[in-house]
Formats: C-alpha cells, structure tokens, sequence
C-alpha cells in the first residue's frame, strides 16, 4: 500500500521557492479500465502493460475477477505492484461485484455482468449510492436485461445473452453512461443503435472518443452518425495488447505547482496525440499566461512535456463541458489569478464523487476567496487567501486542489489526503519529491 494508507489529515506543503522537477505520472485510470473491460470480453487473451495500480483500477479487476475473467501478472499470480497484466476471458457468471466509488465500475460492468450466467450483485461507498446510474440500468433493460433496482445497490441477472438492438437514453448527467453500454455492445446479439435524448449534450466527449477509438482498435465495427447517436455492430472483440498512456489529469496538479510558483515541471511520455481529456490542460496554462512546450524527437509519438509558470496567472473565461474532470485544478489556479474567473459547461459535476461545484465553492470560500456557484459552473474572483481546513468530500481531485492552494497559502489543512489512493497511491510521497526537486 502506498504512503496514502497511512496519512489522512494532511498539512499541505508550502512551495518556499519556485518549483522545478521532473515528475513521471501512472497510467491512465480511464484508458486502464475500458483496456480491462474489451480484453475481459475479446476473444483470446491479452496483455495490458502501463496499467495503473490504484483504488478504482484495483476494484475493476476484482470485478471482472469474481465475473470470470482471470486477470494475471506478468509471472503468475497478481501481486498489488504488477502493471502489466494478463488478461484471459473466462465464461462469465453471476457475482458479488463491489464499486467503492468507481464510476467506470458501476457504469460499464452492468453490461457486462448482463452478459453472464446467473446473478450479480453490485454494491459499494455511501456516496456512490447517491451517483446517477439509472440511465444505464434503464437502458439494459430496454435492451432485454433483467436488472433489479435503480441504484446502488441493484442486481443484473444474467442469462448468457443480451438481446440489444435501439435504445434512447439521457446521458446527459454522464458520458460513462454512454461509454459503458458501447464498451459490451458488440457482444449483444443484435449489437447497439443508442441515442441519446438529453436537451444538452453529453459531457465529456473526449472519453466517448476515446470508447470509441479502443473499440476500433479491438476490430469492432462501430459508427456515431450523428453528435447524439452511436452504432456498434454485433460480432467479436478481438485481442489487444496494449501499453496505457501516462494519466494526463493525474498529471495537472504537478502542471500546475510549476505554474502557480513560477517553477518548471517536465512530465515524461506525454503522448503527441491522445484520446485523453487531460491534454487540453496545455492550452488552459498557456491561456493562464504559462509557457507550455513539448519537447519531442523526429518522429516520436511521445515526448517531455514542460510547463514554466509566469510571474502572475491570467484569469480565464472557460467552457470546460468536454473537460470537466480538469475542473479542480483548473479552480485552483483560478483562485491563484490576476483576476475573476468564470467557468461553465459543468453542472454534471454535481453528481461526481461529490457535488463538486458545491465542494468547490465552499472550500475556495474557506481560504478566502470569492466564489459564485452558477447553474453550470463557477465564477472565482481571486482575494488575499489564508490557511484553513480544506474537506476533500472523499473526492481525489478535490483532495490534490486543496494540495495547490496550499503551495502558495500556508495552513491548508487537507481533511483526507487519503482519497487520492482513488486514482494515485502514493501522491502525498510524489507531491514532496517534487517540492525536493527529487523526482527523475
């Protein structure tokens, strides 16, 4: 277990000078679990390397585990450090299936577990019982699933099969809703036409083209004709190896302590073209007056991203609707500008791991600076802060917000340090290396 099983009440670290290190960021938790997911319905083993080892990947190969699937290390059994893994479909059947307070888990295992024989029971945190998920339930019903229940908890009985074909559904509280039913559809026997009926868009589009691209990957035949529709054609899920990218939203608290302290922060392997939500964090820091380079060689599908912060930060004026889950960090720096700020397209965070935007705003509130809480997003006007108690409301990215703040504000005091184990064991050890200029 890493340093965060150990740390709950946390003093964040003032930066007494500017930041310069050299950080390598995990794996991508989102790339990492549809990864799981395809390979634990493809038809032939395969091998996923770069995985990242954290709470929520950690339930995902449990559940597909109890489902059936056996899921190895690269020399045998799983040990808790393995990150490349082997992953052999199994016939799956009915289990106990625990979500902690993983959305990809409760969202795009019930498809899954509709294809087994037998049923499963799905269940986890007080506050995932509270997160949206009956659009997902619903719609396996629709698609001739037999599901008990609403929320969690709620149970799939599965007979072997799932018939599919159209379904209409709102997703527009969660793009995972969509994801989750594209990630198996190909397994239904009539495959999936979805379409979505929200009066605003599904948020988050980067992580359905993200759905998408794995599945094209994995040979399956899969079109989005229209902005709110999507059709996935029956047949099989071929094998992949693969090697999962750097998380780059598990990256921005690191981006964003060069920014907020005048510093320097290079992150290695950061992809030139990615699926990944977090890559528009480049444009935001540079939009906050940061330069923001990525070193590359010919020809190189990677290379080293490096972000030096500017004497003073730039309020923005930002639609994050596509990027919400960048909206932690991207509050902080706000808080941090030369002036107000306003932040919209994000009233589906109401319904992450926390309400965020009420997180938010009461805690910038806290430390002193003037927050405005809008229909769908947040306006923050920058004011002398000072230290407080920061709640981090179980949430990761709440959790590594209050860690920046506090880098410029001494006396932030993170409540549970401990829920950014969620998505990076280990960060409280990784945030002082950094602050050490240790990291290589």
């Amino acid at each position: 277990m890493g340093d965060n099983d150990q740390v709950s009440h946390w003093n964040a670290p003032v930066a007494g000078t500017p930041v310069h290190a050299v950080v390598p960021v995990p794996g991508s938790k989102s790339l990492t679990n549809r990864a799981l997911v395809l390979a634990a319905l493809a038809d032939a083993p395969a091998r996923v390397s770069g995985t990242l080892r954290s709470r929520d990947t950690d339930l995902m190969i449990g559940a597909l585990t109890a489902l059936g699937t056996r899921i190895e290390g690269p020399s045998g059994p799983l040990a808790p450090g393995d990150t490349e893994l082997v992953v052999t479909p199994g016939r799956l059947h009915g289990a106990d299936v625990e979500c902690g307070l993983a959305g990809t888990v409760m969202r795009f295992v019930p498809p899954v577990a509709a294809l087994a024989t037998g049923t499963s029971t799905f269940d986890g945190d007080p506050a995932a019982r509270v997160r949206p998920q009956a659009t997902v339930l619903d719609a396996l019903r629709a698609l001739g699933a037999d599901v008990t229940g609403d929320s969690l908890p709620f149970s799939v009985s599965g007979a072997g099969s799932v018939r599919g074909g159209r379904v209409e559904m709102d997703a527009s509280a969660s793009s995972q809703f969509v994801s989750g039913l594209l990630l198996s559809a190909a397994r239904f026997d009539d495959g999936l036409e979805l379409v979505h009926v929200g009066r605003s868009g599904v948020p988050s589009g980067p992580h359905i083209e993200m759905t998408l691209a794995m599945l094209r990957e994995s040979g399956v035949s899969v079109e989005h004709p229209t902005a709110s529709s999507w059709r996935v054609a029956p047949g099989p899920i071929s094998a992949v190896d693969r090697v999962v990218e750097p998380d780059l939203s598990n990256a921005t608290p690191f981006l964003a302590a060069a920014a907020v302290t005048g510093g320097t922060v290079r992150v290695p392997r950061w992809p030139v073209s990615t699926t990944q939500p977090g890559d528009a964090i480049r444009g935001i820091l540079r939009d906050m007056g940061a330069s923001v380079t990525l070193e590359t060689a010919d020809g190189a599908d990677h290379g080293t991203l490096v972000v030096v912060g500017p004497e003073r930060l730039s309020p923005v004026n930002l639609d994050l609707s596509a990027i919400g889950e960048l909206t932690p960090t991207v509050a902080a720096l706000c808080a941090l500008a030369t002036g107000p700020s306003r932040l919209t397209g994000i009233a589906h965070l109401r319904g992450h791991e926390t309400d965020r935007l009420a997180a938010l705003a009461a805690e910038l509130t806290a430390v002193g600076c003037g927050v405005t809480e809008l229909d769908d997003g947040l306006e923050i006007t920058p004011a002398p802060l000072h230290g407080a108690p920061w709640r981090a409301y179980a949430d990761h990215r709440m959790a590594t917000a209050g860690a920046i703040v506090g880098l410029v504000v001494p006396g932030v005091e993170v409540d549970d340090i401990d829920s950014t184990a969620k998505t990076m064991p280990g960060f409280t050890t990784m945030w002082a290396e950094m602050l050490a200029g240790r990291m290589t």
